[in-house]
């Protein structure tokens, strides 16, 4: 009993230790108050509505389109960025853990291309700073694109309709820096705004079920939102795998939070794809990274708020891709 009440005792000042280094609004010290979430205004909340697209020369954003389609970037010429980023379903591919190209599996879940741009640092270990920087790792990783920015540029030069593109939008032929820059640009033209709860957030209160609140209400009562906050939901800082429990492996990882934009059609989730079920993932995190036994009352409660952070892209829903 002693060590339950301990446990207790940390997880409470866990949780408000994180909220506190965070800075967060006024708003977010309301809603970790049991009850209080939907007492909030709808635009007074620790998760914020994404925004649109940033404006950009359409030329650009569809040179970089074909750029990450393109397979003759990558050291063997069989896999392009698309390969493991489908941008016709939710951003990712399905799969617990891709395959490299010599077919083993790779180290991490494929992480959704979708509001990658919204993260402050990029991958599961953060390691990326910019789109740029993540295409760069991206391309000269043995594991994924097997290449490198300069192999890829070669591959650019060598194709006259690439080459043709390059100068008419940045009135020079590819190079490291252009080409790079292509990619991010259209990587920050996918952001999936329009999810039901930021229709929530901008007023329309018939937007979210009953069930649904309550989620978002233990998601923030619970201490869910210390970490999983901000306009991405997520993705603006590093926390331990495994606070309180064992995650899968014994040895706790430091990793980036996660985004949970999408993430009811995202699985298999965790950073090695360990678990497919959506409710399953929910009662794993609480134990773990929370130390809270969570009810199938509250799992189910939790994980349809989960659902409601589903956005759209080019105006269609997001879904997760066929098996």
């Amino acid at each position: 009993m002693k060590d339950r009440a301990e446990r207790k005792r940390f997880r409470s000042l866990y949780v408000l230790l994180v909220a506190a280094f965070l800075l967060v609004p006024p708003a977010l010290a309301q809603v970790l108050q049991p009850g209080s979430a939907l007492a909030s205004p709808p635009g007074d909340q620790p998760i914020t509505p994404i925004p649109p697209a940033p404006k950009a020369d359409p030329r650009a954003v569809a040179l970089g389109e074909r750029l990450f389609e393109d397979p003759a970037l990558s050291g063997d010429g069989k896999r392009a960025c698309s390969s493991c980023h489908e941008v016709n379903f939710n951003g990712a591919d399905g799969k617990a853990l891709d395959l490299d190209p010599a077919g083993k599996p790779v180290q991490f879940n494929t992480d959704t291309v979708f509001n990658a741009a919204l993260s402050y640092r990029k991958n599961w270990e953060g390691n990326a700073r910019t789109l740029e920087d993540a295409a760069t790792m991206s391309l000269s990783d043995p594991q994924l694109m097997a290449s490198s920015v300069p192999k890829a540029v070669k591959a650019a030069k060598a194709d006259p309709v690439l080459r043709r593109q390059f100068e008419e939008v940045y009135g020079r032929g590819p190079d490291s820096a252009n080409l790079l820059n292509a990619i991010a640009t259209y990587e920050r033209s996918l952001v999936t705004p329009n999810s039901r709860f930021d229709l929530w957030l901008e007023g329309d209160k018939a937007a979210l079920s009953a069930e649904e609140l309550r989620g978002y209400e233990l998601f923030t009562s619970f201490g869910c939102v210390s970490c999983h906050q901000g306009v991405n939901v997520g993705g603006n800082l590093f926390e331990r795998s495994g606070i309180f429990h064992a995650l899968g492996s014994s040895q706790a990882v430091l990793l980036r939070v996660p985004s949970l934009r999408n993430v009811a059609v995202t699985a298999p989730y965790f950073h090695d794809g360990r678990t497919s079920n959506l409710t399953q993932a929910v009662r794993q995190m609480g134990y773990a990274q929370l130390d809270r036994r969570l009810s199938d009352d509250q799992v189910k409660a939790v994980a349809a708020f989960l659902t409601t952070l589903t956005g759209r892209y080019q105006g269609h829903l997001l879904t997760q891709p066929p098996p």
